[in-house]
């Protein structure tokens, strides 16, 4: 979400517009997405409140498991989003500021209810990675898998790892990446960043077996010159990948 709208950005920049928010929930709920997470990227750089009235709307229309993020601070923001029927609250800057605030939200509205979500980019040198925030303008210069193990510990019930390098390249997940924060946690894992095709999915799922696939550009643009169309696999898609990866 910028501005209201439904943007896809490029490495964190660069947002283009696709659509109206509601209209592309009514999409993805009758191509039957699996889960669908809304990133309001303008709450936390702007220090702004989370827009309740939309959260509200989007967890009415919503048919699927709904994951909001952006903005939230507190733990009465992050009851008050759940109380509008949504069944996740995801944080990010808030946790890498002030990790305690992950056990006061997982004491309130349950672990399972906690996703955590770190934004990564690879150092120019070597091998390492750092830990940004505010839409990858602030270098927290933490080490994301000691961040995201000390998430755990602390109650999140998922970790969401995006890729700020991959993020709307559209040419496969950052496996290694993946690999370190997989040996580092036990709580599910999905990492974003970087899918362009259902062979990228298959490609993460026969590395590392049950871990969330997520996917932004694959699911709303079409062709090289990445045309709007906000589409979903398909069941026989579907039914394809899983014979693929078995």
């Amino acid at each position: 979400m910028h501005n209201q709208g439904l943007v896809k950005t490029v490495k964190f920049k660069n947002p283009k517009y696709v659509g109206d928010p509601i209209n592309a929930v009514k999409i993805f709920n009758e191509k039957e997405a699996d889960e669908l997470m809304v990133i309001d990227i303008d709450a936390t750089h702007e220090n702004q409140e989370p827009d309740y009235k939309m959260i509200e709307n989007l967890a009415v229309e919503c048919r699927m498991p709904l994951c909001y993020g952006g903005g939230i601070k507190t733990l009465e923001q992050a009851q008050r989003i759940c109380g509008l029927g949504v069944e996740k609250v995801a944080i990010s800057s808030i946790a890498v500021e002030n990790p305690g605030i992950i056990s006061k939200i997982a004491e309130h509205v349950g672990s399972q209810s906690v996703v955590a979500v770190l934004d990564v980019k690879k150092r120019m040198l070597g091998d390492r990675y750092d830990i940004w925030t505010h839409n990858a303008t602030k270098n927290r210069k933490q080490c994301p898998i000691a961040c995201a193990k000390q998430m755990e510990e602390l109650g999140a019930g998922e970790i969401v790892i995006n890729s700020i390098d991959c993020d709307g390249v559209m040419k496969g997940y950052d496996i290694d990446l993946a690999k370190k924060i997989r040996k580092a946690v036990h709580v599910p894992l999905t990492l974003l960043g970087g899918a362009g095709s259902l062979n990228d999915i298959r490609e993460l799922i026969n590395t590392f077996g049950v871990i969330g696939a997520g996917a932004g550009s694959m699911f709303v643009f079409k062709g090289v010159y990445r045309a709007v169309l906000i589409n979903y696999p398909s069941c026989s898609e579907k039914d394809k990948l899983a014979m693929l990866v078995q």
